[in-house]
């Protein structure tokens, strides 16, 4: 069973590219996150229910809005809390280096660098993990 701590530094990353899926599940999980891969909607909505994360990273192809959707769909659908953050990861609508609110919990974030991913991850987790 999980304790509050576990269970707020579960980050669901959900990316259909299995690559570049894995590259971000080996970056989080060496800053001591618990990451969740998923590669589709339904997966992703699926694991949710079960492992309740703390964050959503998504970076599905397709236009930026048709991922939000998605990624609200999957917090909505797994019943988790509209506080549940959801970041959208390299847009192809932003610019590099562009970090965005725009509202409802939802950031789009076009790190130059997995250190900017990292500080943005850090501001919206209740806790940082500790390893």
């Amino acid at each position: 069973m999980s304790t509050e701590n576990d269970r707020r530094s579960i980050i669901l990353v959900l990316e259909d590219v299995e690559e570049i899926r894995d590259g971000i599940e080996e970056l989080l999980k060496a800053d001591g996150y618990r990451v969740i891969p998923a590669r589709s909607e339904a997966d992703a909505t699926r694991q949710a229910r079960s492992e309740h994360p703390s964050l959503i990273l998504a970076s599905l192809g397709g236009a930026e809005s048709a991922v939000i959707a998605a990624a609200k769909r999957v917090r909505e659908g797994a019943g988790l809390s509209e506080n549940i953050p959801i970041v959208i990861f390299c847009s192809p609508t932003r610019p590099e280096g562009a970090e965005v609110e725009i509202g409802l919990g939802v950031y789009v974030i076009c790190p130059d660098n997995f250190d900017q991913l990292r500080a943005s991850l850090r501001r919206l987790l209740p806790v940082w993990p500790t390893t």
